[in-house]
């Protein structure tokens, strides 16, 4: 029987490698509140990643609330519908009124040309999603948000290591949050960082995170508990370790794909890396597909029959966060305001990208959607 192939997988280093650090874990008798292993692991991230700060958070969805509360963000927050959910839902936890507008065609981001025209007196910041890892244009959103007094927060859920000429794509906007989950390039079984411009910021969120506590009888912020766990920060270090050889080994199924489906008709590959400015660097952390009328079946379709396969692709993102009940209601939310995200929420599919992926696993990936 042939092995089911699931859209991604996290990349776990071997037992006999993590009972190590367990075994410091349980020698220091600290499991939480910024242990040893977070610290380590803050410090290894700001420098593989070339950031200034680093935030540990216990998920990237305690992070955009987070983020959201340092910055004091009110009022309308301008966002895109071509998301996971938690990226608005970090805004209706905050008592923020999302503005969606539409995206771009050709990377699926937040569409600058957009955004102004969405502006109200009410805007307080835009929150742009790094969609698939591939940067957002940074440059025009940054230069709205200064025309109009505007804070930036970026989703960067997918993007963790990418680059562009300036550096790091994290290094832009106000603040950047990350996932860590375990389906990421990098993950933490469960977690997230917050990227901070200065130390005044981080120590800020530091203790938004622990409650508002500045010491143990003092609290000043109505704080969440945000920290990540010592168990988590020990997977993290030893991620770090194995990502290059992983990142190496999701360029090369990457790199497959595009060569075996671009003869395909009515299959468009998103975002190749090779079309990006200089100076990008790709994490290649999904492999979306746009599929045409001219492929011969529709997207939902084709997800059945991978599935029949054993193959299990996902519709990301299918539905629009603004097609869910609790956005409904809102005017910017409207299909008919969002055309691109919409035909985009309908025709794209991705494709398994794993480390772990074994090459006869791909070639029956691409066999099933030439229909060989």
């Amino acid at each position: 029987m042939e092995n089911n192939i699931y859209v991604t997988q996290p990349f776990l280093p071997s037992l006999d490698e993590f009972i190590p650090y367990l075994q410091q874990i349980w020698d220091n008798k600290i499991l939480t509140n910024c242990g040893p292993f977070h610290r380590q692991l803050e410090l290894a991230l700001c420098e593989h990643l070339g950031v200034p700060h680093l935030a540990l958070v216990t998920n990237a969805t305690i992070g955009l609330v987070t983020a959201l509360q340092a910055l004091r963000i009110t009022g309308e927050v301008i966002t895109t519908p071509y998301s996971f959910v938690a990226t608005a839902h970090s805004l209706i936890w905050n008592g923020i009124t999302p503005v969606f507008v539409d995206v771009d065609p050709e990377t699926l981001n937040i569409d600058p040309g957009k955004i102004e025209a969405a502006i109200t007196s009410r805007t307080t910041a835009i929150m742009a999603v790094h969609c698939y890892g591939n940067p957002c244009n940074v440059k025009e959103i940054q230069n709205i948000a200064d025309r109009y007094n505007l804070r930036v927060i970026y989703d960067a859920a997918h993007a963790f290591g990418v680059g562009n000429a300036d550096g790091s794509v994290l290094c832009h906007g106000d603040l950047s949050v990350l996932s860590f989950h375990a389906t990421k390039v990098f993950n933490t079984f469960e977690g997230g960082a917050i990227i901070c411009p200065d130390e005044k910021t981080k120590m800020r969120i530091d203790r938004l995170k622990n409650f508002g506590f500045t010491d143990e009888v003092t609290v000043v912020a109505p704080g969440i508990n945000g920290k990540m766990s010592e168990i988590n920060a020990a997977f993290g270090l030893l991620q770090l370790k194995h990502l290059g050889e992983a990142l190496a080994r999701r360029s090369e199924i990457d790199c497959t794909y595009r060569e075996q489906l671009s003869d395909v008709p009515g299959i468009r590959c998103l975002s190749p890396s090779y079309s990006m400015p200089d100076g990008y660097s790709s994490n290649y952390s999904y492999f979306p597909i746009i599929i045409g009328d001219d492929y011969g079946m529709s997207r939902d379709e084709l997800y059945q029959k991978l599935k029949d396969n054993n193959v299990f692709s996902r519709r990301y993102f299918y539905p629009l966060i603004s097609d869910f009940p609790m956005y409904r209601c809102f005017q910017s939310a409207q299909r008919a305001n969002l055309p691109v995200a919409a035909a985009a929420s309908d025709r794209v599919l991705c494709l398994p990208i794993y480390p772990a992926m074994q090459d006869v696993d791909q070639q029956r990936v691409i066999k099933l959607i030439k229909g060989l």
